[in-house]
């Protein structure tokens, strides 16, 4: 009847015209790999590794890619897709949680403006990259300080002299041409994060070009963004395997991979090792963003969003496995040939995008190609994850209003967003631009991701109920969840998800940028900045319970936590069983959705016997559990 029925297919075709799905189910998957797959996989991921212990950082590694990774993923997959709706329509199941969906916005808003800027950062490299000497090579340019001592003064007295400065630990500080260009001509660095100096127009000019081309290509919402994605999302897969057949055959390359895999095995009891990489797995696979929810929310209703997850989760975490060996191999060749130990020149994000890569491929022949391949890479890496963080914020401001009017404008409104992000961007392109960039990477989204994320397990889990979760997966896969993820769920994950937060808490030291600290007032502004996603879920949930109907605090209580009546599958063919439009309060008395008109329940008690039988038996398994 599902998909026979004639009026049913008229209501899809419908639907899908107003509010757009996938072309195919390869758009979604490459999408959400995009989407997860991003600069920290190629940046952070390999420095953790050999921070860490080595091949033994694995362990934990999988590990908690098993237990909280994978079922996070597929809860927010199945959650939006169940009822098609992005970050905030999903909260009808327990409307006095739709903060949560607020928090997602604000910590996805944090992200997009500063994600585009480092996107903006790659482009300019890019754009440099295109003459014959990359200008980051020698130190005789004007910009350049007596310090510098180049990679490329290959006679052996330079050498020496190199080896002795750092053996004594003179005054006289070597410092890379590669550095210089980063920071005293690309940023023009200032001396103090409240010294915004002027705006460094390259940057601003490339920020503009970034905006534009995410604007681009989500003119159409997911119907453009799902064509751009066969290549945004395979295209750095290429350039990765460039990149690691060009490291592996250079002279030093063994070195480097040696220091990132060989396993130190009495790392495995340290306890920073184990929340270090949950944390990596958390952050990398992009749980609470809102982001997975919105593209699952494209996806047709019966899409198998459980395999989906998988595959998504294992690719993120192969990818970055894969990117440490073409990090490694380049920085083991370069240790080789400033005969350096490797940790000497290992690195991790924007030290390593910009300044330790960038020099290292100055060592190679035809070095500008190398360069425009790698922050060609970094730009798709990029544009992969902001075009799911921009369509988050579009697809929950016109869920919310929801009228035709914003349905057919919605052109206007990813417009007005993009613009908005641009604007909020240009301080971030000032002198003093890259210490407000991490600010905002290390406060806006490191601990009130965790917060929201625990709370959307709990609201699912024990308020709205993992048996009806559960009903409502059986009713859209076909099967109930498997029963590890029905534990880990309940119980696992969310231990998980605590342990990270009394981890991130109990690690928790002020940010500073190579020697500089940042100063009081600025590290109170992250915390602003952090609290403003968080602070959203208390104030929404006080304001519904005023709002609830109820003599007693109780009665307002229960009202605002039980689903609303259009909680459900989107489509009228999709809402069967306890969905359907009359329904007996009798037949499923154990749900907190109540009938409308419950006089009409008893003759509809017969009609509804049938779908109880097929629910009782999933209802038994899990009082089983």
């Amino acid at each position: 009847l599902q998909n026979g029925a004639v009026p049913g297919e008229q209501g899809k075709q419908e639907k899908s015209v107003k509010r757009g799905n996938w072309g195919n189910q390869i758009e979604f998957v490459l999408t959400s790999v995009g989407y997860a797959v991003g600069l920290g996989n190629v940046w952070r991921f390999p420095y953790l590794c050999y921070r860490n212990g080595g091949g033994a950082f694995m362990f934990p590694y999988f590990i908690m890619l098993v237990f909280c990774g994978i079922p996070l993923f597929f809860m927010e997959l199945s959650f939006g897709q169940f009822a098609s709706q992005g970050c905030l329509g999903v909260w009808r199941v327990s409307p006095m949680f739709k903060g949560v969906g607020y928090g997602m916005m604000v910590v996805s808003t944090y992200i997009g403006i500063y994600y585009n800027v480092v996107i903006c950062i790659a482009f300019y490299y890019f754009f440099v990259s295109m003459t014959r000497v990359l200008p980051w090579t020698y130190c005789s340019n004007p910009w350049n300080t007596p310090d510098c001592v180049g990679v490329l003064d290959g006679n052996l007295s330079s050498r020496a002299a190199l080896n002795i400065t750092q053996l004594l630990n003179t005054t006289q500080k070597r410092t890379s041409p590669s550095e210089e260009y980063w920071r005293r001509y690309v940023l023009n660095l200032s001396d103090d994060i409240g010294n915004l100096g002027e705006v460094r127009l390259p940057l601003l000019g490339c920020l503009g070009v970034s905006w534009v081309v995410v604007f681009l290509c989500l003119i159409k919402g997911v119907k453009s963004s799902g064509k751009v994605v066969y290549f945004t999302a395979t295209f750095p897969y290429v350039v990765l395997t460039i990149l690691f057949v060009r490291g592996i055959t250079l002279e030093g390359a063994v070195t480097g991979i040696m220091y990132y895999l060989t396993p130190q095995w009495d790392k495995i009891l340290n306890a920073k090792v184990w929340g270090d990489a949950a944390s990596q797995i958390f952050y990398s696979l992009g749980c609470a963003w809102g982001g997975l929810i919105t593209m699952a929310s494209y996806n047709k209703f019966n899409n198998n969003c459980y395999r989906d997850s998988i595959i998504i989760s294992i690719t993120n975490c192969a990818t970055s496995v894969y990117a440490g060996f073409v990090i490694f191999s380049i920085l083991g060749f370069m240790a080789n040939h400033l005969g350096v130990d490797v940790s000497k020149v290992a690195d991790h994000g924007p030290g390593l995008a910009f300044v330790a890569y960038p020099e290292a491929l100055t060592l190679l022949p035809i070095s500008p190609l190398w360069s425009i391949l790698f922050f060609f890479m970094l730009i798709l890496l990029g544009l992969g994850t902001q075009f799911c963080l921009l369509e988050t914020l579009v697809t929950a401001i016109v869920d919310e209003v929801g009228n035709e009017w914003i349905i057919r404008k919605k052109t206007f409104v990813t417009l007005g967003v993009a613009v908005a992000g641009f604007l909020l961007g240009v301080p971030l392109t000032t002198q003093a631009g890259i210490y407000w960039l991490l600010l905002m990477d290390n406060y806006a989204a490191s601990f009130s991701l965790v917060v929201i994320s625990c709370i959307m397990c709990v609201a699912i889990m024990y308020i709205y109920g993992h048996r009806n979760y559960f009903k409502d997966i059986e009713m859209m896969l076909g099967f109930p969840p498997p029963l590890f993820f029905q534990i880990c769920w309940r119980f696992i994950s969310p231990a998980i998800i605590f342990f990270i937060l009394v981890f991130t808490v109990i690690q928790y030291r002020p940010i500073s940028y190579n020697e500089y600290v940042y100063p009081t007032w600025a590290i109170s502004i992250g915390f602003l900045m952090a609290l403003s996603s968080v602070i959203c879920i208390p104030i929404y949930a006080i304001y519904k319970v005023c709002r609830s109907e109820g003599d007693t605090l109780l009665e307002r209580l229960k009202n605002a936590t039980k689903a609303s009546k259009d909680w459900g599958p989107a489509l009228p063919e999709h809402r069967s069983g306890r969905y359907a439009p009359a329904f007996s309060p009798s037949t499923e008395s154990h749900l907190e959705v109540q009938p409308l008109q419950p006089e009409k329940g008893q003759s509809e008690a017969a009609a509804a016997s049938s779908v109880q039988g097929s629910n009782g038996s999933a209802h038994s398994q899990d009082s089983r559990l």
